[in-house]
């Protein structure tokens, strides 16, 4: 027998070594918990920096100014803060210019995209927040920036900001859905909101409205999310605006209004209408459009829906903002703002774009002389000639001069041959056109993609092959095939025997032949 003092001992120790074994599983289980949710914050929050914005310095360029877009507008500090592709600017009260804080000079290289006015955790009062394109967020206290820099290019390409009440910064983004700034950290808003395109934001972090470019409106409350599609009725899954009222959400789109009722879509309002802005005014829902500016439709119960009215004077461009003030209403549109007074006297016109030197935004080719004139071709708006002195930009658009494709200046600097969709255009010493080539003059095609000096003439690229023009005339190379399809059945029967032709002279009888053994046997050494 095993004396009553051994026989505890042994119970002893095998209690103190099943507690033991229970411990180092106990351990390794917090363990494996703990390294888990480091796993999982770090797949949810993303590395940022935070400081001040310095602007480059020394830097050694001349901006010549293209006509402004405005994209966002904002009160801040009794001044009027306009945001567009170009920078910020910033106006008083009345509408005098101030100042302007130049994207690529004072502001990082990208187009401001989003705007609005809040108080982000940390801070001691409230800033102005510009998102950027791919730049990241900025603050602006009224004198200084402060930037909010993701390290991962997908966390800083953004479209649309939300401040919220708590402090927190909802950004929307290109690929990464929602994302959320709370002062110290970045991290999904969750998983049901990541990679998504987004183009609006209307709500809190607890619940939340994303219109999303394809994939319609996504609601996220109480925890989960609610997708809402053309399945479900929404007039198409581009999403443009979205405006809360109460319990009401108006979702605009490409082809109307749905209005959602405590999370339901109940109607569709103004059908087939571009809808690029939306707002609650009184019992009224302006809607803001690409084309027809202003639309109030009334949202009385039991109200019958009239005819909508054009609110902003024929000469407004496509409204991107309405936002209500202490006087009335403002209206941001691509070229200006306009404002309404609560007595309903009209509208004026409070902001205009500022004089620019170029005449469009949309650039597709330039070239500069020797004498220093600088030649600005447009993707649809003919070109500008600007001259290196005081002179004002010379504009030179017509049926010919429309969508200019190459500018190439003669070294000698007496012409200037501008490759055009509607042909071969040459201009002379007095900055207009001179002698327009097109297919009835020799070229392959009318639509001249590209130009090239070559040997003492040019070598003019159209979709149809190439055409060299010199003192001896046009000459084009192309494929036989390309130019006499309906001939292929015929040529078909004789393979072996008809030559593979490339034509590099004005008619086909004077172009050189390869048979088509010799094309085998140049394919078999690589040539």
């Amino acid at each position: 027998m095993i004396p009553v003092r051994k026989w505890q001992w042994v119970v002893l120790t095998a209690v103190l070594a099943a507690t033991l074994v229970g411990g180092i599983t106990i351990w390794k289980g917090l363990q494996a918990l703990r390294v888990s949710r480091q796993e999982l914050q770090a797949d949810r929050e993303f590395e940022f920096t935070l400081g001040q914005y310095a602007p480059p310095q020394n830097i050694r360029f001349e901006p010549v100014r293209s006509p402004e877009v405005f994209a966002r507008v904002a009160h801040f500090r009794d001044r009027l803060y306009v945001a567009g592709p170009a920078g910020l600017a910033e106006y008083d009260s009345r509408g005098g210019f101030l100042r302007e804080f130049p994207t690529g000079s004072y502001l990082p290289g990208s187009p401001l995209v989003a705007m609005e006015v809040g108080q982000i955790r940390g801070l001691s009062q409230p800033q102005l927040i510009l998102a950027t394109a791919d730049q990241g967020i900025l603050t602006f206290d009224g004198e200084r920036f402060r930037q909010i820099y993701p390290a991962n290019s997908e966390n800083r390409s953004l479209t649309a900001i939300l401040p919220t009440s708590t402090g927190s910064l909802l950004i929307g983004t290109k690929k990464r859905g929602v994302l959320v700034y709370d002062g110290k950290t970045i991290h999904t808003l969750h998983s049901t909101l990541d990679h998504l395109y987004v183009q609006a934001l209307a709500g809190s972090e607890t619940d939340l409205w994303v219109g999303t470019l394809d994939q319609g409106v996504k609601h996220w409350h109480a925890g989960t999310t609610e997708s809402f599609g053309e399945e479900q009725g929404l007039p198409d899954r581009q999403v443009q605006a979205i405006t809360l009222f109460g319990e009401k959400a108006y979702v605009g789109t490409p082809v109307g209004v749905a209005e959602f009722d405590s999370g339901r879509l109940s109607r569709v309002l103004a059908k087939g209408t571009l809808v690029t802005s939306l707002r609650v005014q009184g019992d009224e829902l302006w809607v803001g459009t690409e084309d027809q500016g202003v639309l109030r439709l009334p949202l009385a119960a039991g109200h019958r829906l009239p005819a909508s009215r054009n609110l902003l004077p024929a000469q407004s461009d496509e409204v991107r903002q309405i936002e209500a003030t202490e006087e009335g209403v403002l209206v941001l549109t691509r070229n200006g703002i306009f404002a309404e007074s609560r007595n309903g006297l009209g509208w004026r016109q409070v902001l205009k774009s500022r004089d620019a030197v170029l005449s469009d935004r949309n650039i597709s080719a330039l070239a500069m002389q020797q004498d220093g004139r600088l030649w600005v071709g447009y993707f649809d708006r003919g070109l500008d000639i600007v001259p290196a002195g005081p002179r004002r930009a010379v504009h030179v658009e017509n049926d010919h001069v429309f969508c200019v494709n190459r500018i190439l200046p003669e070294p000698k600097g007496n012409s200037v041959e501008v490759a055009t969709a509607n042909g071969l255009v040459r201009f002379g010493l007095s900055e207009k056109p001179e002698q327009i080539l097109r297919r009835a003059d020799g070229l392959i095609a009318d639509h001249v993609t590209d130009i090239a000096p070559y040997r003492d003439g040019l070598a003019v690229a159209t979709p149809a092959g190439i055409t060299f023009l010199d003192s001896e005339g046009a000459r084009s190379c192309r494929r036989i095939e390309d130019a006499n399809s309906e001939s292929k059945d015929i040529a078909a029967q004789k393979e072996k025997e008809r030559p593979i032709q490339r034509q590099c002279g004005s008619h086909p009888g004077h172009a050189n032949a390869v048979t088509a053994s010799e094309e085998e046997e140049k394919v078999e050494r690589g040539v």
